[in-house]
């Protein structure tokens, strides 16, 4: 199936590891020109020089910090001045840690400024670009919402998912706002999909544990995410949007 996603302009935060990395390499096979933003660099350009060394095109690094707001503006203006308006905006920064019921401001601000603020700065930054085309993609990678005590022995409060529990309200309400000029919003949220957080979580112990709990009975890989992430982004999605979508191997459905 051609997903029509030649040439298209995207931007995909978060993207020097794990389901970001999956999700720049989806789109670079789809033909569409890639920048990928993230704070670590040397991961950034060892992944494009991977890439490249396997017959495809060469993503545009963009190190920084999008937790900051000056280095959204900055991002932003270097992905459009790269590689034309960005049509196709992939929110994949972010990260999820328990925290304890008495935490105090710092820890639930810090994971609000990595999970909401990001995606808000930096789709308020690439919004007017998509609004003149009447044409875009803003997806979200989120999480899984229903708060569980984990497999590995951590709390099931998390500043994260609360953080992205505000993604998904705030995306809901753009796509009813901006529904009728051709910009779409739509999130997903992964489950138990192998990355390095996932990695430092969960021990061999843990995982063979929640494997338990996922139908499919295994850990998702980023790729079984990225191939959602094209296909939201391509015209043919045109239809979708105001979604949150699990890609979990059904660990949500079981009581995630």
């Amino acid at each position: 199936m051609d997903l029509m996603l030649n040439g298209r302009a995207c931007l995909v935060t978060g993207a020097s590891a794990g389901i970001g990395r999956g999700i720049v390499e989806a789109l670079v096979r789809e033909g569409a020109k890639v920048v990928a933003t993230a704070r670590r660099a040397e991961l950034l350009k060892a992944h494009a020089e991977c890439l490249v060394n396997s017959g495809l095109a060469r993503p545009i690094c963009v190190p920084g910090d999008v937790t900051k707001a000056e280095e959204v503006r900055r991002i932003a203006r270097e992905a459009a001045d790269a590689i034309g308006p960005i049509e196709i905006l992939v929110n994949c920064a972010g990260g999820s840690r328990p925290v304890p019921i008495e935490a105090g401001d710092e820890a639930w601000e810090e994971s609000f400024a990595l999970n909401f603020t990001a995606a808000r700065r930096m789709t308020t930054a690439i919004l007017p670009g998509m609004r003149a085309a009447g044409w875009g993609r803003v997806i979200n990678i989120t999480g899984l919402m229903e708060p569980r005590a984990l497999t590995a022995g951590l709390g099931a409060l998390s500043a994260g998912v609360t953080a992205k529990a505000a993604t998904h309200l705030w995306s809901k309400g753009l796509s009813r706002d901006l529904g009728g000029e051709g910009i779409t919003f739509n999130n997903v949220a992964p489950g138990r999909i192998d990355s390095e957080q996932i990695g430092m979580r969960y021990s061999e112990e843990a995982r063979i544990a929640e494997v338990k709990n996922i139908p499919v009975g295994r850990f998702g890989k980023p790729e079984d995410l990225a191939n959602l992430v094209v296909f939201l982004a391509s015209p043919l999605a045109a239809y979708i949007t105001g979604t949150v979508i699990p890609v979990d191997g059904g660990l949500s459905f079981f009581g995630a």
